[in-house]
């Protein structure tokens, strides 16, 4: 659903984000293949419920997490860690600098037919100037623990790190998303950073009821709230703060008026509840120059990763 949402985007004279490889993940798929993926598939254009107003909120978070993790690897960042990848292509989209590493994490099913659909295009056209980063696909259930797969593929947790979960922790018990901060935490060295997407309560009946949730269900047989873990939800921009990460907690209509495009607050809005955080990891911080424990000189130290 994501991947057509990104394809609808990809046409649009004001593009969001843009995705070349997303069509072809939906039209590879039995159950999707008859899925739009141009704006001119969609019924009622963006007045449409599900390709239409949700498909734009896909492309503005998509967007924001492309700026994200662009940002991230700007400043320095090497390595990337993609949790619940599904069929993310920004390893293969976005303009990385030379030298990082993009590491997926998702189900082995997934990642064989990611890989499947992805062997089966045409390379990319030389005059593409875009950096491709060493891809590792890392087959794991987040459910589970994961931490040794990731590390068994290379990946190293004293270097600073951007993690993104999208679309991710709201599907998972509370439980799950406990252990899975307490892992990112674990493996995070200072500098890190993290972005992920949250719902912060259970919706009320009204708002399970909005076209959202039940044109998606009738055109694409997909129920989203019965995906969703009816748990309550930990604060884990809070738990994350008390382990010395600073975090921002948005909304997704803060994004739309910075972009100027995107959904809208609505009434009954499916959309209100969900929250994007960023989250940093403070590096450790000492002043160049500190007077000796015996009070006779200086010690120099330094600023450390």
């Amino acid at each position: 659903m994501v991947a057509a949402a990104r394809a609808i985007e990809t046409h649009r004279p004001d593009a969001l984000a843009v995705d070349g490889y997303a069509e072809h993940f939906v039209r590879a798929a039995r159950a999707s293949a008859h899925w739009p993926v141009h704006p001119r598939q969609v019924p009622g254009g963006e007045a449409h419920p599900l390709w239409g107003r949700l498909a734009r909120y896909f492309a503005l978070r998509t967007r924001v997490l492309d700026d994200f993790l662009l940002d991230a690897v700007a400043a320095g960042t090497r390595q990337v860690v993609l949790l619940g990848a599904g069929l993310d292509a920004r390893a293969l989209r976005l303009g990385w600098p030379p030298g990082r590493t993009v590491y997926e994490i998702d189900t082995a099913d997934v990642l064989a037919f990611k890989h499947r659909v992805l062997r089966g295009l045409p390379p990319r056209p030389a005059t593409d100037a875009v950096s491709v980063p060493v891809r590792v696909p890392v087959a794991a259930d987040l459910r589970t623990d994961w931490a040794g797969a990731l590390t068994g593929a290379g990946f190293d947790p004293a270097v600073p790190t951007a993690w993104l979960a999208e679309g991710l922790l709201l599907y998972l018990p509370r439980a799950a998303e406990r252990a899975l901060m307490d892992t990112v935490d674990r493996l995070s060295a200072p500098g890190s950073a993290l972005a992920y997407e949250v719902k912060l309560v259970r919706e009320m009946p009204e708002v399970r009821d909005s076209p959202v949730y039940t044109v998606t269900a009738r055109e694409t047989g997909v129920d989203l709230l019965a995906l969703f873990d009816g748990e309550p939800r930990p604060d884990s921009a809070a738990d994350l703060t008390g382990r010395g990460w600073s975090a921002e907690v948005r909304t997704p209509f803060d994004f739309s008026r910075l972009h100027g495009r995107g959904p809208r607050p609505e009434r009954h809005d499916a959309l209100a509840a969900n929250r994007w955080v960023f989250a940093h990891k403070a590096r450790v911080r000492t002043p160049a120059r500190e007077p000796a424990a015996d009070g006779g000189g200086y010690l120099v130290v330094t600023d450390l990763p």
